[in-house]
């Protein structure tokens, strides 16, 4: 019979027998505090790279620190938010932090048993991005955690806010739109179930800038909103409808490139060209919208910028509980890519 044992697992005062220093300095270096020399840093830190040593989340947790940051995204399909976890990983990658990753599923039920987890864990911090959850839950999250909320608009006392300045970007599409020749402009928006949290969401503040774009280029009267949702299925289906339209557009802005996709497979489908027969712009200015077959024109928020300024604030709000809230409100500006041209036919 194998009697042989697991090997046992590597504690803090092997680490400081191998290194022949005491646990408290092991203890200072793992803290990354003050009272270590260089020397000392250096002979710790080669005995924990040759024992394998690897500290105890949960007792690290007990002392109040567990060196992870909770973020969760609303769905991993939306590429987008690849760029906004770069940079977030980029921030802390000269820190002892550690992200976890978890998707809310674009329902509130879903975020709060995510974000419940999360905190359950003693996570250090969280990152929420574009939750749909109410404010008050909101605040109770940031109640419990240090919190940062990535691409919702509005501020709390109890949480810090990272945004793109939606209004600006959606008003870039139309003034490149308009300026090329087009005046039936559509958009295809999310649609929002709730109107208690419609003036923080992206989507609507979007929505709000095309129509004061619109009526400020005399096109009121030509102001096209189709309410799907912020996939590729949304944009095929909102494409759809506005294909059905007595005058259907000569330009479509999707309220994101992950909605353009769809736009682009609906107009395919039907036999038209883009930009000949439809321009075509997205938001978000993702990867893809760079490939040559696709040539996106989208809206650039900035989204390594977006999570790299989030990691920044939630590293302070960490070390400064009670600090007074932050708000980062980013400047986009419009890529013009192929997707784009005069309408055949003038207006």
């Amino acid at each position: 019979m194998d009697t042989s044992q697991p090997p046992r697992r590597v504690t803090i005062i092997d680490v400081a027998r191998h290194a022949n220093v005491s646990t408290t300095t092991v203890s200072k270096v793992l803290r990354n505090a003050y009272g270590a020399s260089p020397e000392m840093r250096a002979k710790v830190r080669e005995a924990i790279a040759e024992l394998g040593y690897r500290p105890d989340a949960a007792a690290r947790g007990m002392r109040g620190q567990t060196y992870t940051i909770g973020v969760m995204l609303p769905t991993i399909r939306n590429p987008f938010f690849a760029d906004i976890l770069d940079g977030l990983t980029d921030r802390l990658r000269d820190t002892d932090y550690q992200i976890l990753l978890g998707t809310g599923g674009d329902g509130e039920d879903t975020e709060e048993r995510m974000t419940d987890a999360m905190i359950d864990r003693r996570m250090d911090g969280v990152v929420l991005i574009a939750p749909v959850s109410s404010r008050a839950r909101l605040e109770q999250i940031a109640g419990l955690v240090p919190t940062v909320i990535v691409g919702r608009h509005g501020n709390s006392p109890l949480y810090d806010v990272v945004t793109d300045d939606d209004f600006v970007g959606a008003a870039l599409v139309v003034e490149h739109l308009s300026a090329l020749g087009h005046r039936r402009i559509a958009h295809i928006d999310h649609s929002e179930t709730d109107p208690t949290r419609l003036l923080e969401m992206p989507n609507a503040v979007r929505a709000e800038g095309y129509r004061h774009a619109m009526r400020a280029h005399g096109l009121a009267d030509e102001i096209d909103i189709v309410a799907t949702s912020y996939t590729q299925e949304g944009g095929y289906i909102g494409a759809q409808r506005l294909l059905a339209r007595p005058r259907r557009p000569t330009a479509i802005f999707a309220g994101a490139d992950f909605v353009a996709m769809g736009v682009l497979e609906a107009l395919a489908e039907a036999g038209l060209k883009v930009p000949e027969d439809i321009s075509v712009a997205g938001y978000d200015n993702t990867t893809f919208a760079a490939f040559a077959p696709v040539s996106l024109t989208s809206v650039d928020q900035a989204g390594h910028q977006i999570g790299s300024n989030a990691a920044r604030l939630l590293l302070e709000r960490i070390s400064h509980r009670q600090a007074p809230s932050s708000q980062v409100k980013l400047t986009p500006k419009l890529v013009v890519r192929g997707s784009t041209g005069r309408p055949s036919v003038p207006d």
